[in-house]
């Protein structure tokens, strides 16, 4: 649905407030993820800051219970890799170390190659039977956020030709040296 005539501009801490909980409301939001939403409706940045704190003050902003939520979740239901989840937690304005703390915890226990292969099967991703297929799921899994040596035991474990192996290895490592 189109929206009418321009957006609202705050002027006052209240209005700003109620807005940023109703944002806050919809979905759940980091600190750096929600400044930005704020700024284009305030009219000045000590409002936007002064709505944080305030925001922050009674919890309903927390950037450490974000990355603990958003870690389990992607890890649990998603079934991401570590990287991944990493990755995305600093897209979205986390600090660094809040974001190691909190993968730490949510992926410790974790066996890697068995949340490998939860994905491939939540993406219908079967063993491959030609070179085409064998990279599709070898890149399936890098943008999954998983570590190249659990992929190639994975791909060992199916039996792909070492050939392969190797010039999926050849990739990887240009990938890393762009």
């Amino acid at each position: 649905m189109p929206r009418l005539g321009k957006r609202k501009i705050y002027d006052n801490e209240d209005g700003l407030y109620e807005y940023a909980v109703g944002a806050l409301s919809r979905k759940m939001r980091t600190v750096a993820e929600l400044k930005r939403l704020l700024r284009q409706r305030a009219d000045h940045e000590l409002l936007v800051e002064v709505v944080i704190a305030r925001l922050k003050e009674q919890k309903y902003l927390n950037d450490h219970q974000y990355a603990a939520t958003y870690s389990a979740y992607r890890q649990s239901n998603e079934k991401f890799g570590k990287r991944r989840v990493i990755t995305d937690l600093k897209a979205k304005g986390v600090h660094n170390e809040v974001i190691a703390k909190v993968v730490d915890e949510a992926y410790s226990g974790v066996n890697e190659e068995k949340l490998a292969r939860e994905h491939l099967a939540r993406k219908r991703l079967r063993k491959p039977t030609n070179e085409r297929e064998t990279a599709r799921v070898f890149r399936a899994l890098l943008r999954a956020g998983f570590a190249s040596s659990t992929i190639f035991k994975i791909l060992k474990k199916w039996q792909v030709s070492d050939e392969t192996l190797g010039a999926l290895e050849a990739e990887e490592e240009s990938l890393h040296q762009e």
